[in-house]
């Protein structure tokens, strides 16, 4: 399958605009999400084995996850997990319905395997996104691997009221999904990346927190009639990641840290896009990299795993880590679980090398294990380090 798609599906979808062959792909798999049949067949083909792992509370039936961006309205919540991810990250979401920005707004550069893009959080907005994947849980489709949600600031929310815009989303939404990643380190939306100063921070994730333990006490209440104690309310509560920039000095880095025990932050998701460029003589890629937005792909994969190895070992490997950026096979997952990611996650990927990317990965990590012996993947984590 991986040679038909490099050889006659990709060059057809790559005589359309990006993002018009995005939104093909998506609706596409929306339709076989819709029939029980189509993704028992659509799994057949691309399901992936088993590679089980947990994670800040969360049973993974394998490591490889889809990353935010691919499926912003929660169109085609079960057909991922029949492609054969072993999570999915829905969105980018925000309180407001928002457009994004003007078109075309997304760009290949293929030489390098890369992408650019400045969508700019579009999507429907959290009470719409909430209504479908109602309607996915009501309808018995919903997948049987972990679902997350980012979030994201609405464009039209000024800075200082960014806590309550990103309350309000996670207030509709905190019921629908197994894990939220707050998304400040985009930098589609207009003085976003501010949003990762400590302080900044810190407000957000207080706003969310303060709900998350509400409702999980609320929870506990409801299920047991034994009293529950505060710490234990705030386990049971829904995890909560941070998403951070490429771009970051470590020491910014080690400020957000800083807020991990304090606001019971947990993960990390490394790394979005960045807004830096690599050099090349090539005319072709010059002009593509002079679009502004944010790059993903193999460019990506060096400087993203280098976030990982330092958030590993400032954290002495004890904060769980989703590594993200330039991911395409077994090799590159492997770099990113051996320098402390626990789990992985693609979209640029798949954009590239096809629907079975996940499958490909997850049966390269399994035949690596047993060449090194290791039964566990969590014996993979840091192992670089």
């Amino acid at each position: 399958m991986g040679w038909l798609h490099k050889k006659v599906l990709r060059p057809l979808l790559f005589t359309q605009d990006s993002e018009c062959a995005h939104n093909f792909a998506v609706s596409q798999l929306a339709r076989v999400s819709r029939s029980k049949f189509a993704c028992d067949v659509v799994e057949k083909i691309f399901g992936s084995p088993e590679l089980p792992t947990e994670v800040f509370g969360l049973k993974f039936p394998n490591p490889v996850g889809l990353a935010a961006g691919m499926d912003k309205h929660a169109t085609a919540v079960p057909g991922w997990a029949a492609l054969g991810f072993g999570f999915t990250e829905l969105g980018g979401v925000t309180w407001h319905a928002q457009p994004g920005n003007p078109k075309p707004r997304m760009f290949r550069a293929i030489a390098d395997e890369a992408v650019i893009n400045r969508m700019g959080f579009n999507n429907s907005g959290a009470e719409a996104v909430a209504q479908k994947l109602a309607e996915w849980k009501k309808s018995g489709r919903w997948p049987d691997h972990p679902v997350g949600i980012n979030l994201g600031k609405s464009k039209i929310t000024p800075l200082e009221n960014a806590a309550e815009d990103y309350a309000d989303s996670f207030r509709v939404l905190r019921d629908l999904a197994d894990f939220f990643v707050v998304n400040v380190s985009s930098p589609n939306t207009p003085n976003l990346r501010q949003l990762q100063d400590k302080a900044a921070l810190d407000e957000i994730l207080a706003a969310i927190q303060e709900i998350n333990v509400v409702a999980s006490r609320q929870s506990a209440a409801n299920q047991s009639s034994q009293k529950k104690t505060a710490a234990l309310c705030r386990d049971a509560a829904t995890p909560i990641l941070v998403k951070v920039a490429p771009d970051l000095s470590f020491e910014a880095l080690d400020e957000i840290l800083e807020l991990v025990a304090p606001r019971n932050i947990a993960g990390i998701v490394a790394t979005n896009t960045t807004i830096t460029r690599p050099q090349t003589n090539d005319a072709k890629l010059q002009k593509i990299y002079a679009e502004t937005g944010g790059l993903s792909g193999k460019p990506l994969r060096q400087r993203s795993t280098e976030i990982i190895r330092h958030l590993f070992k400032q954290t002495n490997g004890k904060l769980p880590i989703i590594g993200v950026g330039g991911i395409f096979d077994a090799d590159d997952a492997w770099e990113k679980i051996a320098a402390g990611a626990s789990l992985v996650q693609v979209y640029t990927g798949m954009v590239y090398e096809g629907p079975g990317i996940a499958k490909k990965i997850v049966t390269g990590l399994i035949e690596r294990m047993e060449i090194a012996g290791m039964k566990h993947l969590q014996k993979v984590v840091g192992s670089a380090n």
